[in-house]
């Protein structure tokens, strides 16, 4: 694959590459009004919160209910390992969904229609009475993360425009940890039932927000809703703004499209190469680690014998991860999304070899073949006040630091920019699909391995994943900042790089 988007001095071609179009450009980002964009963009990313409450549920939840009095409730290691990892399968079965509801029933109405399994979901977990529910309620709010994973990114990538994309690409991640985040700190007071309870809230506000927000513009001009198309661009950009002159370039795009994906059309390297490169950085953000690491984050410190209690360290974390995401939110348009996958990657890479030689090297490391009681402190340090016990908690830190600076909200947002219109709908339930999968596969195999070969292999393999990771952010991925949706259309349509100039 060739290096994309890089700059060419080659006068071939030009699109979009004069400097009064530029400037044209700017000049009508400059007199653009936000607020509603905002207020939109934060109406759908409130599904993104819902989701990334829902993702680490299970941190202080397992440890609960592995100690339940209930014998109904009481879980094994086995039921736990499912219990954490069910979510993952549902979320796999919501980006299948989305794959088709993201097209037919549009972007703003199937992000509304994951309220519904969210809402089923939460209820069966809150008034559990058998391990079924919990399993049932995790899937469901499983599918309604994927589903709004796949939808979320897409709707807000097309309802705004290049000067601020960058920042509110960032926003489904900012949420998603803000959802953690929130559960963590409740999770040191409240009990699991009445979490489960909490997590109704955001799904209830999005819905209601949703219905007054429009749909995207670009998918009503693909579906021949012109009028209903620059309405709603209208309500976004605001009425005294030239909002006409970017209809007609939203409208020109589209009409190069046919309206569905055809088979004989995936040969075609302008949808294939951008599909291709949106699903590998998914997979490729899956096997960092990241979702094992945040499901098992307070049994994790557990055995890794910290110095502080295993709920606080999950929660700091939690809050250095919300510090990350908001850095990256505000450098993207700035420092450009490949510097900040180099960044992110490079730490990440760091983190995992701290964290196994942390392990491999400790006083009592975990015997091979043996179980580890991944709830129960399987590793006692020597000294309860030694320093060294803070390297798990640090190294965490550094982790998902560098997960959330770089890998975690600009895959989501580089999906949603590179995708071609007419396949943006099924290759992002696609990518939500193959991420997902591979989430389960780490997040159901990593008691396994912990079991069979002890805590460090796991982190040692993630490392392994952020090298390739770095050697396929400066092959593959493209530089998007400051650039239209047509004009990263354009880009893999011809496959010339003049109009980055």
């Amino acid at each position: 694959m060739e290096q994309p988007l890089l700059r060419s001095e080659t006068p071939d071609y030009e699109t979009f590459s004069e400097k009064s179009e530029q400037e044209q450009e700017q000049n009508y980002i400059r007199t653009l009004k936000n607020k509603r964009l905002f207020l939109a963009t934060f109406a759908a990313v409130l599904g993104n919160f819902s989701f990334g409450y829902a993702l680490v549920y299970t941190s202080p939840v397992i440890p609960a209910l592995e100690r339940s009095p209930n014998p109904a409730l009481r879980m094994n290691k086995t039921e736990s390992s499912w219990f954490g990892s069910v979510f993952t399968l549902g979320a796999a079965a919501g980006g299948l969904s989305a794959m088709v509801l993201n097209d037919l029933l549009g972007r703003k109405l199937s992000i509304m229609f994951s309220a519904v399994p969210s809402v089923i979901g939460y209820a069966l977990m809150a008034g559990a009475q058998g391990l079924w529910m919990l399993l049932l309620g995790r899937t469901l709010t499983g599918f309604a993360g994927g589903l709004t994973a796949a939808c979320i990114p897409v709707y807000v990538s097309e309802i705004s425009h290049p000067g601020v994309r960058g920042a509110l690409g960032a926003t489904p991640q900012i949420m998603a940890v803000f959802g953690s985040l929130l559960l963590y700190a409740l999770g040191l007071k409240v009990p699991w039932r009445w979490l489960a309870v909490a997590g109704e809230v955001p799904v209830v506000v999005m819905m209601v927000l949703l219905c007054f927000m429009p749909n995207s513009p670009r998918f009503l001009l693909s579906q021949g809703k012109e009028e209903e198309a620059l309405e709603a661009l209208a309500w976004l950009r605001g009425r005294d703004t030239d909002f006409h002159r970017e209809f007609q370039q939203i409208q020109n795009s589209v009409q190069q499209q046919s309206s569905r994906l055809s088979w004989a059309e995936l040969r075609d390297p302008f949808i294939y190469k951008p599909i291709a490169i949106a699903v590998l950085m998914r997979f490729l953000q899956q096997l960092t680690g990241v979702t094992p690491i945040l499901v098992y984050l307070q049994s994790i410190f557990h055995s890794t014998a910290v110095l502080l209690p295993a709920e606080e360290d999950a929660a700091i974390v939690g809050a250095v991860r919300l510090v990350s995401v908001l850095i990256a939110a505000t450098t993207m348009d700035k420092a450009g999304r490949k510097i900040l996958l180099f960044v992110s990657a490079s730490m990440m890479l760091v983190a995992n070899l701290v964290l196994g030689l942390y392990v491999q090297l400790s006083p009592q490391p975990p015997a091979p073949n043996a179980t580890v009681d991944l709830s129960g402190g399987a590793l006692e340090a020597s000294g309860s006040g030694s320093y060294l016990m803070l390297v798990p908690l640090l190294a965490t830190m550094l982790f998902i630091m560098g997960y959330a600076m770089g890998w975690g909200p600009i895959t989501w947002l580089l999906m949603s920019e590179i995708l071609p219109l007419k396949a943006r709908g099924v290759a992002s339930g696609l990518c939500v699909l193959v991420s997902w999968l591979t989430a389960f596969v780490l997040t159901k195999s990593f008691l396994l391995v912990v079991n069979a070969f002890g805590l460090q292999v796991p982190f040692y393999f993630f490392a392994a994943i952020c090298l390739v990771n770095l050697v396929f952010t400066g092959c593959c991925v493209p530089e998007t900042r400051r650039r239209s949706l047509e004009q990263i259309e354009s880009f893999f349509r011809t496959g010339r790089k003049s109009f980055l100039r």
